[in-house]
C-alpha cells in the first residue's frame, strides 16, 4: 500500500508529494512542527500538541493555515488512509511559498502544511527500552528560543550525528556554566540524592515537552515530588537514576533511566515504576483523540 501525504489542501501519495521550491520553510526554516504518537487508534495527547503549535505560530507570528477543527480532521484522515493504527504522525507548518527575501511575505501569503503519518515497530522499540539508551554531552550552540518548536534544528542534527559517531543515540546539550539544557531530541530528568524527581524550568531555553507535562500529572498521581531546578553534569553522573523524554513512539513505555558508567558515553537502562501509571494516565479520554474510522 502506497503511503499517503496531505499537502496543502490534497492527498498525496507520499513519493509525489512535494512543496514549492522558494517555500519559507525550505529557504529559511521558516516553520513549526509537531509529531504526535498514534496508539491503539488513538492521537495520543493532540490537544495539548496543537496547543504547543497554536504557541509556536503565534510566537513567530504565522497563521493557522485551517481551523483547528478542520486540522483534526485531517489529521485522522491522514492516519485512516495510511492505516496507522500503533505510530507517529508527523505535521509541519511554514509561512509559505513567495519570492525569497527575509522579511515576511505578504500577509495573504498561504502558509504550507503538510501531514504525513507512518507506523512504527513496537519490538524495536522494546528491545531500545530493555536495552537502555547511551548519551553524550555537547556544548549547547542553539538560538535562545528553543521553547518555539521551529524546523530549524541543525544544531540538534549535528548533535545527534556526534553521539551517532561516538556509539551513542542521543546528546544533551550544556550551558557554558556546565548546568544541563536539555536532549537534541529529549527533555532530561534526574532522581536527586534527596530522592527528588528534578528537571530544569521549562522557560525558554528548553522545550516545554508533551510528555514532560504528563509525566508531571504522572508524579503528581503517584505521590512522587518534583522540583523544577537546574543541575550540572555532575549532578546526573551522581543521581539515583536519569531520565529523558524519548520521541513519541516510545515516549509511554521509556520513561525513568538508570545511570551506569560507559566508555564513551552515560549509560541508560530502562527503569520500569512509571510505565504503568504513565500508560494509565494517557488513556484518559482527556488525553486522547480518536484517529478517526476504521484502522
Amino acid at each position: 500500500m502506497s503511503r499517503i501525504a496531505y499537502v496543502n489542501g490534497a492527498y498525496r501519495r507520499h513519493t509525489e508529494a512535494a512543496v514549492h521550491i522558494e517555500d519559507r520553510g525550505f529557504q529559511f526554516a521558516d516553520g513549526v512542527y509537531e509529531v504526535c504518537e498514534i496508539r491503539h487508534g488513538f492521537i495520543v495527547d493532540l490537544t495539548r500538541h496543537l496547543d504547543r503549535l497554536d504557541r509556536s505560530m503565534s510566537e513567530l507570528r504565522m497563521a493557522w493555515p485551517m481551523s483547528r477543527s478542520a486540522l483534526v480532521l485531517v489529521i485522522r484522515e491522514v492516519a485512516r488512509r495510511n492505516r496507522v493504527k500503533n505510530g507517529l504522525f508527523y505535521l509541519q507548518v511554514t509561512r509559505g511559498a513567495a519570492r525569497r527575501d527575509h522579511v515576511f511575505p505578504a500577509a495573504d501569503t498561504p502558509s504550507t502544511i503538510v501531514v504525513t503519518a507512518k507506523r512504527t515497530d513496537a519490538s524495536v522499540i522494546a528491545r531500545k527500552n530493555a536495552l537502555g539508551i547511551s548519551a553524550i554531552t555537547v556544548p549547547e550552540n542553539r538560538w535562545d528560543r528553543v521553547d518555539i518548536k521551529s524546523v530549524g534544528l541543525l544544531p540538534n542534527v549535528l548533535a545527534r550525528q556526534a553521539a551517532k559517531e561516538e556509539g551513542a543515540q542521543e546528546a544533551i546539550f550544556v550551558d557554558a556554566d556546565g548546568t544541563v539544557k536539555e536532549g537534541a531530541a529529549t527533555n532530561v530528568w534526574i532522581v536527586d540524592k534527596d530522592g527528588r524527581l528534578r528537571t530544569r524550568h521549562a522557560e525558554h531555553g528548553i522545550l516545554r515537552g508533551i510528555t514532560r507535562t504528563t509525566l508531571k500529572d504522572v508524579t503528581a498521581a503517584i505521590g512522587l515530588e518534583i522540583v523544577e531546578q537546574a543541575f550540572s553534569i555532575e549532578d546526573m553522573l551522581e543521581a539515583r537514576r536519569f531520565s529523558s523524554r524519548q520521541p513519541p513512539a516510545s515516549a509511554f513505555r521509556l520513561l525513568l533511566l538508570t545511570v551506569k558508567p560507559s566508555p564513551t558515553a552515560i549509560r541508560a537502562v530502562c527503569h520500569r515504576k512509571f510505565v504503568k501509571p504513565f500508560s494509565t494516565l494517557r488513556k484518559r479520554p482527556r488525553f486522547d483523540t480518536k484517529s478517526g474510522g476504521t484502522l
